[in-house]
């Protein structure tokens, strides 16, 4: 089976918080390609991925860097893909400048920017499956069946919690 997403990491040091990404997209079974290209130190690569996976019938791109993060930006504009960017923590600025770095982009080269480090690289993943889900019927319902299974959850977290609650002493 063809690969359905592009990841692009721009340093392996992004595989910690992205490997959270590819967790997701393994448990709905969801084939990708994975590789680290960056957009300054190798923009040639960037450029040869980008194309292949075109070609090959990638529906969309997740992209992840730090610091500069001009990787996701990079990329949209080799591509009409989707292209989702995950701004990595940074050293310095805790991830501020990485997101400043995604979300900020000209009109017409738009990335979808969730949000810093690992809770945005698990937004990423559900991100895509709900774009994809558009054009699967097969992904549409498991991506729909996990959605009702987090409401069951949470009644069930607020039934733990109304027992507690009616365990608790009185007060006058």
């Amino acid at each position: 089976m063809s690969a359905s997403i592009l990841i692009l990491m721009g340093s392996d040091s992004d595989y910690s918080a992205m490997s959270a990404t590819l967790a997701v997209l393994d448990q709905f079974s969801v084939p990708f390609d994975c590789h680290v290209a960056s957009a300054h130190r190798s923009p040639q690569r960037v450029e040869q991925l980008v194309s292949a996976a075109e070609a090959s019938g990638v529906k969309l791109v997740i992209c992840a860097a730090g610091m500069a993060a001009h990787l996701a930006g990079v990329v949209a504009g080799k591509t009409i893909l989707p292209v989702i960017g995950v701004p990595m923590e940074s050293p310095h600025l805790a991830g501020i400048d990485s997101l400043y770095s995604t979300v900020m982009m000209p009109p017409g080269i738009p990335v979808a920017t969730v949000g810093i480090g690992t809770p945005g690289a698990k937004n990423a993943a559900w991100l895509a499956l709900a774009i994809l889900a558009l054009g699967d019927p097969t992904l549409k319902t498991k991506l729909q069946a996990w959605r009702a299974g987090l409401s069951s959850a949470v009644a069930e977290a607020d039934a733990r919690l109304q027992l507690k609650l009616a365990e608790r002493p009185s007060k006058p």
